[in-house]
Parts: structure tokens; sequence; C-alpha cells
């Protein structure tokens, strides 16, 4: 039977063994009391404990006053740890009072106040980063997909917070117009090779430049254009276009190399006949001033003995066309048609005579005779030449 049951318990207790109600004992416990305890207690701490002996209008507005005061506590701390702040050594805060900039605070710890107050805290050392990538159209109407990234950070905190609304909203508007105006001043060969550096630099002169007139705080530190590639559909033509331009390069290459080979050897030949020039015209020049000299001292040597000048003249050629030649043609003293050939170089050099060979009508004897009589001739004249000079 249950305990709340009639009949069901004769000294009418509870579960917890108390009277349910009026009996000695306790019962549960009243919350009602519990509360009223603990109004007093922080009545007493805030000054409204003294008037629990007076009426009970005087102990609920002593309850008020601490409830007021407890309530007062709580938002002073509230707001006590809403208004400190700490700054990081990468950070810096912007903090505008009635709306208006009135610092911006470094590094450290620091209390602003709100509601009057608003603070803008920001990394201003980090590098941040920015994608682009679409379809452009070159110089030359051709489309291509070019991907950019852009690494920026901010360098000013006060033109970021207060003169544009979304600066970096601003900023992926500027790099858009600032790609498709580099992409779009350069030929699709340039984009797709080796003219993604010159692209880049470009693309990051002409963005800062939009970040300084906008005031927007940000500077611009990197521009990556990325390989850029043909659209899906022409891709295949592409391909074969570089190839094409591989094989190019390799030619050019190859020309290059053949060029650094001939080209030294063609100038060490040209050297080479430039020396042999040099070398015949000092020769030719040192041979004519010789015979310059030569010619001069027989003009003295002539003026002393004009005869017998002429007579060694006249002898030492003599001896140079002889020498020079193996045929010599002498006419007839009786004024006849014939002429008489005298192989002077046998005659001088074999011992077995003469080898007769005759012209004309002219007989081995009569050749034999008249070379014999042309050589003591020489012979006599040279003699009488060295006579007159040794006088």
């Amino acid at each position: 039977m249950a305990w709340n049951e009639p009949g069901g318990n004769s000294n009418n207790q509870d579960p917890w063994g108390g009277k349910r109600r009026g009996g000695d004992r306790k019962g549960p416990p009243d919350l009602d009391e519990a509360f009223r305890k603990l109004q007093e207690s922080l009545n007493g701490l805030f000054g409204g404990g003294k008037k629990r002996t007076g009426d009970g209008g005087g102990s609920s507005k002593g309850g008020g006053f601490g409830l007021l005061g407890i309530g007062l506590v709580v938002l002073a701390a509230i707001w006590l740890y809403s208004a400190i702040y700490v700054v990081d050594e990468q950070e810096q805060a912007v903090v505008l009072r009635f709306g208006k900039y009135y610092e911006t605070v470094g590094s450290g710890l620091n209390i602003y106040f709100p509601p009057i107050d608003k603070k803008y805290l920001e990394n201003v050392t980090r590098e941040r980063t920015y994608t682009k990538q679409g379809q452009m159209l070159t110089e030359d109407e051709n489309i291509v997909e070019v991907p950019l990234t852009v690494q920026y950070r901010i360098s000013n905190l006060q033109d970021f917070v207060l003169n544009v609304d979304q600066p970096e909203v601003s900023l992926q508007h500027a790099t858009d117009s600032a790609l498709r105006h580099v992409v779009g001043s350069t030929t699709m060969d340039q984009v797709l090779t080796e003219g993604r550096e010159l692209m880049a630099s470009e693309i990051k002169k002409r963005l800062q430049g939009f970040m300084d007139t906008y005031k927007t705080g940000i500077t611009i530190t990197q521009v990556n254009v990325q390989s850029a590639a043909a659209p899906r559909e022409v891709q295949e033509a592409f391909d074969d276009v570089i190839r094409a331009r591989e094989d190019e390069q390799r030619s050019r290459n190859q020309a290059e190399t053949y060029a650094n080979g001939v080209v030294p050897e063609a100038r060490g030949q040209a050297q080479r006949i430039i020396e042999d020039a040099n070398g015949y015209r000092d020769e030719v020049v040192s041979r004519a001033k010789g015979e310059a000299d030569r010619f001069t001292k027989l003009v003295t040597e002539y003026r002393k003995a004009p005869e017998v000048t002429r007579q060694r003249l006249y002898l030492e050629t003599m001896q140079d066309v002889y020498s020079n030649t193996s045929k010599v043609l002498v006419s007839s003293e009786k004024g006849g048609n014939n002429l008489i050939y005298l192989p002077l170089d046998k005659m001088v050099n074999s011992s077995h005579g003469p080898a007769p060979v005759a012209s004309g009508s002219v007989t081995p004897s009569v050749t034999d005779a008249a070379g014999a009589r042309a050589a003591a001739d020489l012979q006599q004249q040279q003699r009488e030449l060295r006579s007159r000079e040794s006088r």
C-alpha cells in the first residue's frame, strides 16, 4: 500500500521519514526557504540585512538594492573583460571613438571603452594569398586560360580599415582588371612560353598602382603567373604548335653550334692571310728599298768611272741572261739568214762535249766553233773588266 493512500500509514509519514504536514519531523527541503536565506545573506553583504527587524516592505526594498548591486558588478566585470585586449607582435589595432579615427595601437596589453570606442584588430605581417583563374583574350585574338596567384600584406591598417569598404574584394576586382589588360596586350606565344615573367612584373606594377590610387593600405609582394594553357577544345593544336617551336629551337641550337665551330676557323684563316699579305708587303718594300740603295750606289760609281761601270753592267746582265736560259741564238757575222743554236747548259755541265743540235743548214762543226769563240770573247771581256777595276 502506498504511503499516501488512506489508511496506508498510521503515522502519516512521507518517504523521507517525516510527516506530510504539521508533523514534528522534517520533510523535504523547502526551496522558498533556501532562496530566502540566500537573499538575506546577500542583503547582509550590501547593507540590506539591517532592516530585517522592520516591516516586510523594508526587507523587500533591501533585497531589491542587493540584486541591483549584483547586476552592476556583473555588468562591470563583463565590460572590463571586453574592454581589455592584447595585441600580438604581428598585429596592430585601429581604435575608432564615436566613429572617428582615434589611434593605432601596437603590440601589448591595451584597453578601449566600448560602446563609444570600436576596435579593428588585424595581422599586418602575414602574407596573404589570392588566386585568380579565367579565360582571357590575347592580343592576337586567341583565348587562353591564365591562372594567377597574388601575395599581399597590410601595410597601412588605418587605410585598410577606413578608406575602402571590403578592401580585399577591391583587390580581387583590380587583379582581374590588371590581368585582362596585360594579357590583352600580349600575344599568345608569349603568354604560353617565356613571356610569363614579364607579364607577372607588369601585372604587379599595375595592380600596385590601383591599390595606391584607392588607398587600400595593401602592398603587393609577389605576383606569379602559372603555366597558361589553351582551352580543351583546341589543346591538340596547341600541342602541335609547341612541338614545332621545340623543333625550331633545336635546329637553331644546332646552327649556332655549327657557327661556333666554323666562324673561329674562318677567322683564323683570314688572320693567316692577313699575316701573309703583311709579310709579302714587308718583303716587297724591303727589296724595293734595297734596289733603290743599290741604284744610288751604282750611280755614284758610274759618275766615277762611266765606261767601266757600263761594261760591268753589260757583263752582269749577260751573265744573268745566260744563266737562266738553256738556248742561245747567235747570228752570222756575214749577214746571212742562218741562226746558230748554242746549248750552253750542256757545254758547261757536260764533260762529254756538247750535244750537236743544228738549226737550218749549220753543221755540228760550225756550231762548236761559234760556241767556243763566244765563250772566249766573254772570258776576254771579264779579264779586261777586272784589270780596269784593279787600276
